[in-house]
C-alpha cells in the first residue's frame, strides 16, 4: 500500500515537473518578445531579461514612420482575414451540411476526395495556383488571397463540421419538414442556431490562417502598399539585416492582440465546438 502511494506521488510529481518545463518553454519566448518591444534601442541582445527602461517609441514608430506602412499592412491583413473567414465558413457549412444530411451517389467519393486533398500540404499547389492567378490577372491583388483562402477552407473543416452536425438529431429536420420547411429553411433556422460552437471554431481557425500566413502572401503580393503585415514585417527585418528587432517585436505583439482577444472571449464556444466535432466521424 505504501509502495503504491509512493509510486503515485512520484508519477504525479514527475507530471507536474514536465508541465512546468513545457510551460516555461512556451511562455519564455512570448514574454521575451513582449519585453523586447518596450526595450530602448534596436539590438536583439540585452544584458537583462527585464528592460531597465520602458518605452513606447517602437509602437509609435510603426504607425508614424514614412518607411514602414504598418497601418496599411494591418488594414490589408484585417480585410483579407475577415473576408476569407466569412466566405470560408459559409462554404464549409454548406459542404458539411450536404454530406451530413443528404445521401447521394457521389457522397462517398466527395468525402474521400476532400480527405485525400486535405492530406497534401498547401504549398504543393502554389505554382499551379500562381499560374492560374496570373492567367486571370489577379496577381498582386487581395482578391486572389481571399479566393484561395476561402476555397481551401472546406478541405480542412468539412469533416470536423460534419461530425458536429451528425450529433444534431435528425428528428428536428423531420419535424420542420412536416411543418413545410425547405432544406434551406431547416439549415438557416435549425442547424445554424444549434451550430454556434462549431461556427465559432471554424471562424477562429479560418481567421487565424490568413492573419499569420506569409508564404502564399509573399508569392502573390508584389506592391508594398498591398502587403499583409506578415510580409511587411519580414521585409522590415530582412532589409535592415536584423538590426531592428525591437521594432519587429512591437509589430509581433500587435499581431497577437486580435487573436488573443478572440480566443479569450470565445474560448468556451471554441472548446465545445472542437470536442463535439471530434466525437463522430
Amino acid at each position: 500500500m505504501i509502495g503504491r502511494k509512493f509510486g503515485k506521488t512520484v508519477r504525479l510529481t514527475a507530471s507536474y515537473i514536465v508541465l512546468v518545463i513545457l510551460s516555461i518553454a512556451a511562455l519564455y519566448p512570448a514574454l521575451w518578445i513582449l519585453l523586447a518591444s518596450f526595450r530602448p534601442g534596436k539590438s536583439l541582445y540585452s544584458k537583462t531579461f527585464i528592460p531597465e527602461q520602458f518605452t513606447l517609441s517602437h509602437y509609435t514608430e510603426l504607425f508614424t514612420s514614412p518607411v514602414y506602412m504598418f497601418g496599411q499592412w494591418y488594414a490589408n491583413t484585417l480585410k483579407i482575414s475577415i473576408m476569407s473567414m466569412l466566405i470560408g465558413v459559409v462554404l464549409t457549412l454548406l459542404t458539411s451540411y450536404a454530406v451530413s444530411r443528404f445521401r447521394f451517389k457521389a457522397r462517398k467519393t466527395a468525402l474521400s476526395t476532400i480527405l485525400i486533398l486535405g492530406m497534401f500540404p498547401g504549398f504543393m499547389s502554389m505554382i499551379a495556383i500562381y499560374l492560374l492567378l496570373k492567367e486571370f490577372h489577379l496577381l498582386d491583388t487581395h482578391l486572389a488571397l481571399i479566393i484561395v483562402y476561402a476555397a481551401g477552407a472546406p478541405l480542412g473543416g468539412t469533416f470536423i463540421a460534419k461530425g458536429f452536425l451528425d450529433t444534431i438529431p435528425r428528428s428536428l429536420d423531420e419535424a420542420a419538414r412536416i411543418d413545410g420547411a425547405s432544406n434551406f429553411g431547416i439549415f438557416a433556422r435549425i442547424i445554424l442556431p444549434l451550430s454556434r460552437p462549431m461556427i465559432t471554431y471554424m471562424a477562429l481557425t479560418q481567421f487565424v490562417g490568413p492573419w499569420v500566413d506569409f508564404i502564399f502572401a509573399r508569392l502573390i503580393l508584389r506592391s508594398k502598399e498591398n502587403w499583409t503585415v506578415a510580409v511587411g514585417m519580414w521585409d522590415m527585418v530582412n532589409s535592415q539585416q536584423n538590426t531592428n528587432f525591437t521594432l519587429f517585436s512591437a509589430g509581433a505583439v500587435l499581431i497577437a492582440v486580435p487573436i488573443m482577444i478572440l480566443f479569450g472571449f470565445l474560448q468556451r464556444l471554441l472548446v465545445d465546438g472542437l470536442t463535439a466535432g471530434a466525437s463522430k466521424g
